[in-house]
């Protein structure tokens, strides 16, 4: 593996799946793999679980991490090609990540969309400029488009949880993701990654349900069955995946936050005693009840453990590769 920017990167999803349990079960397995070298995570924009799991997951490889978030700790950067620098961007991106590339071997990147330029968003500028310049492996701790660490932990986590059951016999197990309200428009990454991983994945029947207007691009559902019925999409679930976004045509807005799409315990009564994920953080009683966050049915706190095994495995595939 090269890069790590989306499932495109990934030849095998089940092996990188089982890479990551194996670590879970022998976390200092190999300790010296990442000896003497060097990650550098540049945050763009704030995180918590896609740092921290990150750190530890390059600690436990035996990997020196550097952590800098950039516009707060350093000089704010120009992405644009032949940008005339005249505003508040004081360093290129075309002078700083070649030296980055020589401070590290493996260069993590975090950004965020603005959610004001569909195109501009959508191009994926940023990452692409540091892919383009740094001249080592980059991985995606999040970008304009995709959370593709997060999507990874999400299919180790359904797949651990089918490794514990008999239930699925052989069957495709079916995972359904919802969209949900939200008090603030939120970007497509986690939707669109997720669904882009599902699909890759193969190994379920894929149900994606929103309100009208909020379709995510073709690019990344293309495979999933769509309906605008959150009760008729939830029938028989065994996976039930809640996320916010905001609009994909009318590009970042909000136009409906309606309460009733929120996911509580009766909903979940005509599902096949469905599992409920979230990538966390949540806006309780406002995304997700707190009987389903609190309650045998959530797998929010094993999801989000989860996240240090995906950054090990990604890891440890660029590493040895």
């Amino acid at each position: 593996m090269k890069q790590f920017i989306s499932v495109n990167d990934v030849k095998q999803i089940d092996k990188l799946v089982l890479s990551a349990l194996a670590y879970k079960a022998n976390p200092f397995s190999d300790k010296v793999l990442g000896a003497n070298k060097r990650i550098g995570c540049l945050f763009l924009n704030p995180s918590m679980r896609t740092r921290l799991s990150t750190q530890i997951a390059a600690q436990n490889l035996g990997m020196e991490c550097i952590v800098f978030n950039v516009g707060q700790e350093g000089w704010a950067l120009e992405f644009e090609e032949e940008a005339i620098m005249s505003g508040n961007t004081v360093e290129h991106v075309k002078d700083a990540a070649p030296i980055l590339g020589k401070y590290f071997d493996i260069l993590a990147i975090r950004t965020f969309p603005s959610l004001k330029n569909r195109e501009d968003d959508y191009s994926e500028l940023y990452i692409k400029q540091f892919i383009k310049y740094a001249g080592i492996p980059v991985i995606s701790l999040e970008s304009a488009t995709l959370h593709p660490l997060q999507s990874l932990t999400d299919i180790i986590t359904i797949q651990e949880v089918l490794n514990s059951s008999n239930s699925w016999a052989g069957d495709k197990p079916k995972i359904v993701l919802t969209w949900a309200p939200h008090v603030k428009p939120l970007p497509q990454c986690v939707a669109n990654s997720f669904a882009q991983w599902v699909n890759a994945w193969g190994k379920a029947d894929f149900v994606i349900t929103h309100p009208e207007d909020y379709e995510l691009s073709e690019e990344f559902t293309k495979g999933a069955i769509i309906t605008h019925n959150q009760e008729e999409a939830l029938k028989d679930a065994d996976f039930v995946y809640v996320k916010n976004w905001s609009t994909f045509n009318d590009y970042g807005k909000i136009y409906t936050n309606d309460p009733g799409w929120m996911l509580t315990n009766k909903k979940l009564q005509p599902t096949n005693h469905a599992k409920v994920m979230h990538c966390l953080p949540v806006r309780r009683n406002v995304e997700l009840s707190d009987e389903i966050l609190d309650g045998p049915d959530s797998l929010v706190t094993q999801e989000a453990a989860n996240r240090v095994w995906a950054a090990q495995a990604v890891l440890g595939e660029i590493l040895t590769g």
